[in-house]
């Protein structure tokens, strides 16, 4: 495998670590993932993640993206203002010269100025993204669902301008610390039921100024009058807070643009049911575009011409 490998890429998030070996045609060959993010680092911190992630590779040239960079992370990168493609991110990159086990470079984010709005690893994704399909680059709306979703406009292999909507955090508030979430049972197993979903959806299609804060707590009124079990409480949030989404997209005219999403499979069939609802044709879904955008920034950044299989100084492999 040695022979062949050609470069490291890291997707560091706050939460989890992935890690890709490649060859020097851009396959991923060995990849692993650890739940080292940056606020759960092994005793030794960010170099001990580092050697015990990439633990019997050989020592390639590394690229990082995600909050790995932030200023939580191992090095601050600064943010990079839109637009922005794959070579203005890796004009962007800089060097942890902290680092003695590898070459490690970490990627910037992007940041809007008005109004603020920043992403960290989701731009990696939506290179990688452009990169298996071409087709987008000239005009395309990316969503990439989540904690914090992302909806990305695309224009001549750019990315031109993106919102961010905290629809996971803010579900995950409600059903934990609301009265809408009062007596349901989370950690139980339960099948997605898209109708209820759909229903949850409509309703927000349908609330005309109110928005979603004039239905949530329709969800308690509708319960109380026997309308709505329990049992299909959380698809019917998770409708009215996706379809939320979808209802801002709608004002701000995102309807002509193709739609494609990058994230989960499961996750991202909610999207594709609110997508059917609000008039859009089915979007094309990506599950994980990360290893192939850190292949294509670390190609713009000319870090491949340099990857070599040589031990750095101190390395500890």
């Amino acid at each position: 495998m040695s022979q062949h490998a050609q470069l490291i890429g890291l997707d560091w998030g706050t939460s989890s670590l992935r890690a890709y070996l490649y060859d020097g045609d851009g396959k991923v060959i060995a990849s692993r993932q650890h739940a080292w993010g940056i606020r759960h680092l092994p005793e030794g911190g960010f170099p001990s993640a580092l050697r015990a992630i990439t633990s019997g590779w050989p020592p390639c040239t590394i690229v990082a993206a995600g909050m790995v960079g932030s200023r939580q992370g191992w090095r601050e990168v600064p943010y990079l203002d839109l637009p922005a493609d794959a070579a203005a991110i890796a004009h962007g990159m800089l060097r942890v010269e902290a680092c003695t086990s590898h070459a490690l470079w970490i990627a910037p984010g992007l940041h809007r100025k008005e109004p603020a709005d920043v992403m960290r690893g989701e731009e990696t994704q939506i290179v990688g993204a452009l990169t298996l399909r071409p087709e987008y680059q000239a005009d395309a709306c990316f969503v990439l669902p989540g904690t914090h979703s992302k909806w990305a406009t695309v224009n001549g292999g750019r990315i031109v301008a993106f919102d961010t909507v905290m629809t996971g955090e803010l579900y995950a508030l409600l059903m934990k610390h609301s009265i809408l979430g009062a007596g349901i049972d989370l950690a139980r197993e339960r099948s997605f039921c898209e109708e209820t979903f759909a229903r949850g959806v409509r309703a927000v299609k349908d609330s005309g100024a109110s928005g979603v804060f004039g239905c949530l707590f329709s969800v308690r009124a509708l319960m109380l009058a026997g309308q709505l079990a329990a049992d299909d409480l959380p698809d019917f949030v998770s409708g009215l807070l996706i379809g939320e989404e979808f209802r801002i997209a709608s004002l701000r005219q995102i309807q002509a643009a193709p739609l494609c999403l990058i994230g989960e499979p499961a996750l991202c069939q909610r999207y594709i049911v609110a997508a059917a609802i609000f008039g859009h044709a089915p979007p094309t879904v990506i599950d994980d575009a990360a290893a192939q955008g850190l292949w294509r920034i670390a190609s713009a950044g000319g870090l491949l011409e340099h990857a070599t299989l040589h031990s750095y100084a101190g390395a500890d492999t």
